[in-house]
């Protein structure tokens, strides 16, 4: 950071809810003398990007897009940007199970598109095998590198059951979807790799704290868990690693702009009505987006409600099963023919930026409040 930005932010602290509550205050109103932890940032919307390497978690969804606007059109180069995309239901898998089948392809055009690398991370086996784990330990990480995909075994995994989806909650115990699938295979993507000793590097994630509570108290600048040079005086690997989440102070409708200005097509999840661009089966989806996916992908809703009766546990915390929740409400009306059509198809074929003489167009799940993926 500059050392203007340094002071403001050296000085800005979060203080307790139920203390800000009492003075009427917001988390922008209070300012304190010290940081609550040294290298950790409460707000942090523009810092130094002195950095070797950025590595973008790229979703496919419109804030993730918006985070990797945000760092080009702060002047870092692209020649130094990876996407890193973690793919939900593995490789192994021949159909999607929680995600949408195309968003594997889309992430590969748009790293196409953008002339930048995309390595590919996953948990063997996905999300399913996970979730099927008996008596057995969890299957090895494979994650993509510049010379090729490699496998992690893991040895010191206990073996455990699962047998049950993954349930709402802000512990990534409960909800193991995001610690087992992502949090956990992108770790090990950094640590697994040579290239990233004695390097700085930035790990950029696209969480916003207006999506829910419990993002409105993440920090947007910190030392990912995976740095070294801040835990060790003499580490054997030394690594810096910051975890900065650029878009986090940002509204729904600032991210609409950045995608509009860059005149990359909203996402197809966007264009079918979701509010939110996470897995079409999201345990955090709604009901009307549970009604809607069961009458326009039947058997997404029908292989879900056979592992509830298998389990003898719903995908959701009230006990209602999925079939339940989609008689609850009307599904949504899509009436975009392209997005529908690609949205049952793994092959992503519509362009990825808007063509030329075409204009961009707000999509239908904009600023909708349908409730679809997790927060």
């Amino acid at each position: 950071m500059d050392n203007v930005l340094s002071d403001v932010y050296d000085d800005r602290v979060v203080i307790p809810d139920a203390q800000m509550n009492l003075f009427g205050l917001e988390p922008k109103d209070i300012i304190a003398r010290q940081p609550a932890v040294p290298g950790v940032f409460f707000d942090a919307p523009d810092i130094e990007l002195d950095y070797d390497i950025a590595v973008i978690c790229m979703s496919g969804g419109k804030d993730s897009l918006a985070a990797l606007k945000y760092l080009l059109d702060r002047g870092f180069p692209a020649s130094r940007i990876e996407l890193w995309h973690h793919l939900v239901d593995g490789l192994e898998a021949a159909d999607s199970f929680m995600d949408w089948p195309f968003i594997d392809d889309y992430c590969v055009k748009l790293a196409e598109a953008l002339d930048m690398p995309l390595y590919r991370s996953w948990l063997k086996h996905g999300f399913k095998g996970e979730m099927l784990k008996h008596n057995s330990r969890s299957h090895p990480h494979l994650v993509g590198t510049p010379d090729g995909v490699v496998e992690l075994p893991r040895n010191a995994a206990k073996e455990a059951t699962r047998l049950r989806f993954p349930q709402q909650a802000a512990s990534l115990q409960t909800r193991w979807c995001s610690s087992a699938l992502k949090i956990d295979v992108g770790r090990r993507a950094l640590t697994c790799q040579e290239r990233f000793i004695d390097k700085k590097v930035l790990f950029v994630t696209g969480e916003r704290r207006q999506e829910s509570s419990n993002r409105a108290k993440y920090n947007q600048l910190e030392p990912h868990s995976t740095d070294t040079v801040r835990k060790s005086a003499r580490p054997l690997k030394p690594r810096h690693v910051d975890a900065w989440r650029p878009v986090l102070h940002l509204s729904e409708e600032e991210v609409w702009e950045m995608l509009c200005d860059w005149r990359i097509n909203p996402p197809v999840p966007y264009r079918l009505g979701w509010g939110r661009s996470s897995c079409q089966t999201c345990i955090f989806n709604g009901d009307r987006i549970w009604a809607t996916i069961a009458h326009y992908w039947p058997e997404r809703v029908q292989e879900i409600a056979q592992y509830e009766e298998q389990f003898g546990t719903a995908i959701s915390r009230n006990g209602k099963t999925v079939v339940e929740r989609a008689r609850l409400a009307e599904p949504l009306k899509i009436d975009d023919e392209q997005a529908l059509r690609q949205a049952s198809r793994h092959d992503y074929e519509l362009p990825i930026f808007v063509p030329e003489g075409q204009s961009w167009t707000l999509p239908a799940g904009a600023f909708s409040g349908v409730s679809a993926g997790a927060s």
